[in-house]
């Protein structure tokens, strides 16, 4: 499919093209006013209905790619559907090789149709686009024909500067290009964020809205990620940056886009929810009887308060599947969805769209979740891209780095304790446990750090149980430097109980804990208390709270990530090697061909339930 017609894009690389060497208040300092950031771009894709006053506009959209180019391997690739008869099924899915085959299939026979997605869809990536800096998923998307995003906070990862690359282009001020001859030329679509300004002007960080347009049909997106963005990202990739309240801003935009006509609107918010259940087809508004009574979650509250006049929220961030009716401030429903991550799936709506009122008929949209199956056939585009950058990839991605008897579940895990969480945090411990390293007692490592499987089955020619250094990025692509700290025990103490209370609380979060270190998780109670007292040990030994313990983590938690902040309070830091370098270091130390390592028990949390 030909790529759909845009506008130049000067209009809206509103950051200087000086990005890689401009301070983040240099870059917002020069921006235009938040009137003139919003452009109008012409779009649409194929034939469709339009019969005078009514137009049916197709939506399709998806959010938290991640910069999964290739399928995702084991059971982060996979999805739960359920069958007419009640019984589940796991579906293979993901790819953008089959994500591109699906999508322009759906476009066909729909002459308004527009493309949009939710954020993080770089950041986190494997290593055949992290290698990259996510030059490859960008050049993915475009292919892809993306009209529109919003940021996530992982677009944050690399800090204002390298998302002004990706929106705008150039190589990487440090890694240069990786083309030979080649200019990134960036992203052919804007990258929304009207919630993200300067910290001392107030200014936008980028374009805070878009409007899509097509004979006369216009519609108008506000991107925002979470508020929360500086808690689940490095103090560096947000230095400078303000993250506001995301529905005060999402009703700020959608009055700016009233007053220049603009009725239609969608939200694409970087914040989501919690589906009753983790299959992609379950009806999360129940028997009727209430509106989005099965998804719960901060999106409930965002959707709940956002103006009566924005038609739709696409939603992300908690990678969950949900097609849902949520009631507006007037009462009335409104369509909210999300479709997973990894590129698994893609939600297709239809917004009717009246002339006469220039707005959508809310009682007629319509929408689903559809599966990125891989029984079509792949897009022989996206199958060049890939394979272009699988060869420059190559001397760095297949290089053998261990060996495992069997997968190692992480991101694919549901379980509180992770297998490949306790691989990891014993890899960090031994890496920082000498003395000239850091001494460290015990190590804790964050679960949304672990971004995939370790899978068995040979991703290429290296053979079945060989873990790649491309594996192994995978897992752990922040590249996040070891910290090692002096942490009371009563730190310790309180940094477990803020995995199930505070920020925690309805997003719980368990940290993975290297040997040695026992508790008991009891939830059949409510916040801290999930966390039994007197039950944490080292080594058998209740930990003392006025006593002081050396502990591993990586930087990210060090600085109070994930809402924890007790682990901000630790002193006498010594800096180690990457996560990743340790992780590998462990593998190599651990395992051969002839003796790979064993699947981790975990039974070091004792869950009550």
């Amino acid at each position: 499919m030909a790529a759909t017609p845009r506008k130049n894009k000067t209009a809206r690389r509103i950051l200087a093209a000086g990005a890689g060497l401009a301070t983040v208040g240099a870059l917002v300092a020069a921006m235009p006013s938040a009137g003139a950031a919003g452009g109008s771009y012409a779009a649409g894709h194929g034939k469709g209905k339009d019969w005078g006053r009514m137009v049916d506009v197709q939506l399709l959209s998806f959010n938290d790619l991640h910069g999964n180019l290739e399928p995702p391997a084991g059971s982060s690739g996979q999805v739960t559907r359920t069958k007419p008869d009640g019984t589940t099924e796991k579906v293979d899915a993901g790819g953008v090789e089959y994500l591109a085959t699906h999508l322009r299939q759906a476009r066909q026979g729909n002459r308004y149709s527009v493309t949009a997605a939710a954020g993080d869809m770089i950041g986190a990536s494997p290593l055949l686009s992290g290698l990259f800096h996510d030059e490859p998923t960008i050049g993915a998307l475009n292919k892809l024909d993306l009209d529109v995003t919003s940021v996530g906070n992982h677009e944050f990862d690399e800090g204002a500067r390298e998302l002004a690359r990706m929106q705008n282009g150039g190589c990487h001020p440090t890694a240069g290009c990786f083309v030979p001859g080649k200019k990134f030329k960036g992203a052919d679509f804007p990258y929304l964020a009207a919630n993200v300004t300067n910290e001392k002007t107030g200014r936008p960080l980028l374009d805070p809205y878009f409007i899509w347009e097509k004979n006369g049909v216009r519609i108008g997106f506000i991107g925002v990620t979470l508020e929360g963005t500086p808690n689940v990202v490095t103090a560096e990739g947000v230095k400078g940056l303000k993250f506001g309240d995301e529905v005060e801003t999402i009703n700020k935009y959608t009055k700016i886009l009233e007053r220049k006509g603009v009725k239609s609107i969608v939200a694409l918010v970087h914040e989501g929810g919690l589906p009753a259940s983790q299959s992609v087809n379950y009806n999360c508004d129940g028997d009727g009887d209430g509106e989005g009574e099965g998804v719960s979650g901060a999106i409930v509250d965002i959707a709940k308060n956002v103006s009566p006049q924005v038609d739709a929220l696409v939603t992300g961030h908690t990678h969950q599947a949900y097609v849902c009716t949520i009631p507006d401030p007037a009462g009335k429903p409104r369509l909210v969805t999300s479709a997973s991550s990894f590129g698994k799936l893609y939600t297709d709506t239809t917004l009717t769209y009246d002339r006469r009122t220039r707005d959508i008929v809310r009682t007629a949209v319509a929408s689903a979740n559809h599966v990125v199956t891989r029984d079509v056939p792949k897009a022989p585009d996206m199958t060049k891209l890939i394979e272009d950058w699988k060869t420059i990839a190559a001397p760095v991605a297949n290089r053998p780095q261990g060996y495992i008897a069997a997968d190692i579940n992480g991101r694919g895990s549901t379980a509180y304790e992770k297998p490949l969480g306790d691989l990891i945090a014993d890899a960090q411990l031994e890496g920082l446990a000498p003395a000239d390293k850091g001494g460290a007692q015990l190590a804790l490592m964050n679960p949304g750090g672990i971004r995939s499987d370790l899978v068995y089955k040979a991703s290429g020619a290296e053979g079945d149980g060989v873990v790649t250094y491309g594996e192994s990025f995978t897992v752990q692509p922040f590249t996040n430097m070891m910290n090692v700290v002096d942490l009371s025990g009563a730190n310790l103490i309180a940094a477990l109980k803020q995995q199930v209370s505070g920020s925690n609380e309805t997003s719980i979060k368990i940290l993975q804990v290297s040997k040695g270190l026992t508790y008991t998780l009891d939830m059949t109670k409510t916040g801290a208390a999930r966390v039994v007292d007197g039950s944490i040990k080292l080594n058998g030994v209740a930990i003392d709270p006025s006593k002081t313990y050396r502990v591993a983590m990586n930087e990210f938690l060090a600085g109070g990530g994930d809402g924890f902040a007790a682990l901000a309070t630790g002193t006498n830091k010594l800096v180690g090697a990457s996560d990743l370098d340790v992780f590998n270091a462990y593998l190599a130390a651990h395992s051969t061909a002839a003796a790979p390592l064993p699947v981790p028990a975990a039974d070091r949390i004792t869950v009550v339930q």
